[in-house]
Formats: C-alpha cells, structure tokens, sequence
C-alpha cells in the first residue's frame, strides 16, 4: 500500500502526460484525450477510497451535483476555446515566434512552464483584489478536498487565469496540439492538486504543486490560507515568499472553506450570482 502511496502522483502526472504526447505524435485524434482524462479520473476516484487522506471527503456534502456541474461547465469551455484557437490565430496579423521545430514535448514544457507562471500570478493577485476574490471565492467555498474541486471555479474566474495563463502562448503562435495537451496537463494536475488520495510526494514537494502542498491554500483563515498559490510548481512561490509546508498539519473540513464566510451558498446556480450580488 505505502508503494502505492508513493508511486500515484508521479504515475498520473508523469504517465498520462506521457501518453498524451505520444498518442498526439503518433497522429491520434484530439478526442483521445477525453477518455484518458476519465481513466485518470477513474483511478484518482477509486484510490480515493482505497487509501484516502481524510475518509469524511469521500462523502458527499451536499455538493455532487453542484461540483459535477461545474466540472461539465468549465471543461466545456476549455475545449471550446482550444478549437477556437485557429480562429484566434488567423486573426493575429503576424506568424508569431514559436518554436515549431522543437519536439513535442519540448513545446508542450515551454507551455506548461508560461501557463504556469501566468496562472500563478492570477491566483496570487485574486486574493488581492476584491474584484477578483468575489469570482474565485467560489473555488475556496469547498468542504471537502477531492478531485473534481480543481475544476469547481466560477466560469469567469477560470477565464481570467486561462487569459492570464494562455494570452502568451497564443500571442507566440501555439499550435493546437499543443493547445490541447496543455489544457489535458492542467486538467490532470487539478486533479492531483485537490485529490484526496493519501500520497507520499516526498522530495517532489520542492518543485510540484500537488494535493498535500496545496491543502494548506484551502485553509478558511487568509493569514493561513494565502499561500501555495502555484498550479503546476512551487517555483513562483518561491519568488513571492508564499511556499509554505509541515508535513505534520493535519487537515479536516473545519479547517477549509471560507471563514468570513461561513454560509457561503452551496447551489450550483447560487455560486454562479453570488459574485453579483452586494457583499
């Protein structure tokens, strides 16, 4: 069991990235990606209940419809704006500078590592500003830590970290594979990022921003919470002086949510006009 433990995260990520990349340079379609996704979602889920972190997240808190939805909403979006992509690019009046002559999985680090550093600094800065906040508010509204919390985001919101993240390499003339294998990474890694599988990350922690170093982003307290700000890495945490870890703090739905906020709405439709409405 502790091997499995040990050997979840790197296999997930570092495995059906891998394949990702192959299956794209074999010539496969960009469809293959969907069931790889709900493989990975099918092993996150089981080990979830198999060698979960806290068994009380593996119980509904009233929000798996809600969190189904969002996840149906937002990764809609996300392909819908990959396949706009060639639409973007021809109405970009240059050719751009990316390296097309690079391999695969060359271009798709160059990506993920722009990504990250956009997205990261998004993150830390809607924490900042109220008028971000109100919008990832929603984000950070979670009882519970399991995987389908990555993509439980207000549809705005997530827009505002896609621009951030993405506007760059669109800019730079990405290709649509590309595209797609990064929106298929940050897919796999929100995963991770919020799983409740009890893995052992152990020196991976100083690069990767996976679940057990993320956790403390959830806490409902700001003064502890605004920390861990990164998706892919902690590298830009780093820089920002917000990396934080104790392997030793143990977390429980008491400590996550919103504390000044305690009765934020749990609705689907409700989290979606909350932003709008008087604070």
């Amino acid at each position: 069991m502790i091997l499995i433990k040990i050997l979840y995260a790197p296999a997930i990520l570092f495995g059906f990235n891998a394949a990702a990349i192959w299956f794209f340079s074999m010539g496969a379609p960009h469809w293959v990606l969907a069931p790889m996704f709900m493989v990975a979602l099918w092993i996150s889920f089981s080990l979830e209940r198999y060698i979960p972190y806290a068994g009380e997240w593996n119980e509904p808190h009233r929000d798996r419809f809600r969190d189904i939805a969002h996840f149906i909403v937002n990764e809609s979006a996300n392909v819908a704006s990959v396949l706009a992509l060639p639409v973007i690019a021809a109405a970009i009046p240059w050719r751009g500078i990316w390296p097309h002559e690079w391999s695969l999985w060359q271009q798709m680090l160059l990506a993920v590592i722009v990504a990250d550093f956009g997205i990261t600094i998004a993150h830390y800065y809607s924490h900042k500003w109220s008028i971000f906040w109100r919008f990832h508010a929603v984000h950070h509204s979670v009882k519970r830590m399991y995987g389908f919390n990555g993509l439980m985001k207000h549809p705005l919101h997530q827009a505002v970290e896609m621009l951030a993240g993405t506007t760059p390499l669109v800019l730079s003339g990405m290709p649509q594979d590309v595209a797609f294998l990064l929106a298929f990474a940050i897919a796999i890694q929100l995963l991770l990022q919020h799983s409740n599988v009890d893995m052992r990350i152990g020196p991976l922690r100083f690069l990767f921003a996976l679940a057990p170093v993320h956790r403390f982003h959830h806490l409902k307290d700001a003064e502890e919470g605004d920390v861990n700000f990164g998706l892919f890495t902690t590298v830009w945490d780093r820089f920002l002086g917000t990396a934080v870890y104790d392997r030793d703090r143990k977390f429980t739905s008491d400590d996550l949510g919103i504390g000044k906020q305690p009765n934020y709405p749990t609705g689907y439709l409700a989290q979606l006009f909350k932003p709008f409405l008087r604070q």
